[in-house]
């Protein structure tokens, strides 16, 4: 069961700003009834660029209506330009907080707002030039590439928490795997100055083995686990949990924090630890 802030169950049980502005300077839809989630945004702009009145429709769960009550509100009355700087964070900080799973009802009411004042504006949003790779939600390319590189997501359970992409079908996983790698592989190059000497793939797998051995392995051994080093891909580290930790409901937070936060720590920080298939 998920934990809501009082904030979210405030806009929740009273949400702000339900209905449709008449005439309204722009409007954004996303989202669709058939994948679970839909949002339409309307705003009315004033002579000056100031945002004078928005209201929402939604159909999706607490979150979603939450942080389209929420957006409506942090709105109302700003300036087009700084609107269009809000970002899918500032609407769940707006709200003390969501929980990671329904982290893509903040995306959404983003994305709304974005296509709102895309319509106030006349233009065509990039995103929509995107290659649709989640048929399930709709979701392109450009999403989960912005979704990575603005949130900082390192795994496929990442991905779906903030776009939805993977979590119908799952058809579309080892295309949001390959994504995800090289993404993170652009923004690593990026941020590598260009005097800095970069480990050697053999340094980054000698240095994975010690780590493992000396700290992981020794620590999972004392509840019956084990943990084996399968492959190393560049950023992308393939490992196998044995012992008690194979098949454990928890096996998932040991990788992502314990192992990957071990590894990130006193390897390369840009690391990303896989369980094999």
């Amino acid at each position: 069961m998920w934990e809501y802030t009082d904030k979210v169950q405030q806009h929740f049980i009273q949400p702000q700003n339900v209905g449709e502005v008449n005439n309204p300077s722009g409007t954004g839809d996303v989202g669709s009834l058939a994948c679970g989630d839909a949002l339409k945004l309307t705003i009315k702009v004033d002579e000056k660029d100031i945002i004078v009145d928005a209201k929402f429709k939604t159909f999706g769960c607490a979150s979603a209506i939450a942080s389209s009550s929420v957006l409506t509100e942090l709105i109302k009355g700003m300036p087009i330009d700084e609107a269009a700087k809000i970002t899918n964070e500032d609407i769940a900080e707006a709200l003390g907080g969501l929980p990671k799973e329904k982290m893509h009802c903040s995306v959404m009411g983003r994305e709304a707002l974005e296509a709102a004042i895309a319509d106030y504006r006349g233009v065509i949003l990039p995103m929509a030039q995107g290659e649709v790779i989640c048929e399930c939600f709709g979701v392109t390319d450009l999403d989960v590439i912005r979704a990575i590189q603005e949130s900082g997501l390192r795994s496929v359970e990442e991905i779906t928490n903030f776009t939805k992409a993977g979590g119908g079908c799952g058809k579309c996983e080892d295309r949001l795997r390959v994504l995800l790698q090289q993404t993170v592989e652009g923004l690593s190059e990026k941020s590598t100055p260009v005097k800095e000497q970069r480990m050697t793939t053999l340094q980054k797998i000698k240095k994975i083995e010690q780590v493992l051995e000396r700290e992981i392995r020794p620590t999972l051994k004392k509840d019956g686990g084990d943990i084996e080093l399968v492959d190393v891909d560049g950023d992308f580290v393939t490992v196998s949990l044995r012992g008690a930790c194979a098949g454990c409901h928890s096996s998932r937070t040991t990788l992502k924090e314990y192992v990957e936060k071990k590894l990130r720590e006193q390897v390369v920080d840009s690391l990303i630890v896989e369980e094999e298939k």
